[in-house]
């Protein structure tokens, strides 16, 4: 696998499939060797989740919108929060990508938690937020949070991602 450079991604986001839509500024959220995610919403959870071999009986939690204040800022608490970015990702079948939080919001006691953004995914995708400072972290609308990685693949995949999340947040 090949990281893919800034001017890599700058021509794929152009393309006509493009491999990120909905950015805010894409000169600011281009770095050296990923594109910075955008924070939309947050979530905090109200109810318990659950995971089986076959995911007959998976469950994600129910969840509740936590509201901006009227200058777009919330205070979050110490504790776990579901997040969902204002992007939305086209991974093509030669691709796959990984995500790291910024490392602002480490350096801030934050960290986000995330999957494999697998092949021939699309949609808005969502991440956890967890925050580890005992005196909370403020964040506001639309900050950029995380760092998307894309990795070239040695072979094209014949078929991609085809399960529950596919198409989320659309």
């Amino acid at each position: 696998m090949t990281l893919l450079s800034k001017n890599e991604l700058r021509a794929m986001i152009s393309s006509e499939t493009p491999l990120l839509e909905n950015m805010t500024d894409i000169e600011t959220q281009l770095q050296p060797n990923s594109v910075e995610l955008t924070l939309k919403n947050i979530e905090t959870y109200t109810g318990a989740g659950a995971v089986d071999f076959d995911n007959s009986q998976r469950e994600t939690p129910s969840t509740e919108l936590i509201d901006f204040d009227e200058n777009g800022w919330v205070h979050l608490a110490q504790g776990t929060y579901k997040i969902t970015f204002n992007e939305i990702v086209n991974i093509p079948l030669d691709l796959a990508a990984i995500a790291r939080p910024r490392s602002t919001l480490l350096r801030c006691g934050v960290n986000i938690g995330t999957a494999v953004w697998d092949s021939g995914y699309r949609g808005r995708s969502e991440s956890m937020l967890v925050v580890h400072n005992p005196h909370g972290f403020k964040l506001k609308r639309n900050a950029r949070v995380m760092q998307l990685l894309f990795f070239k693949l040695h072979s094209e995949l014949t078929e991609g991602y085809c399960g529950k999340y596919q198409h989320e947040n659309l």
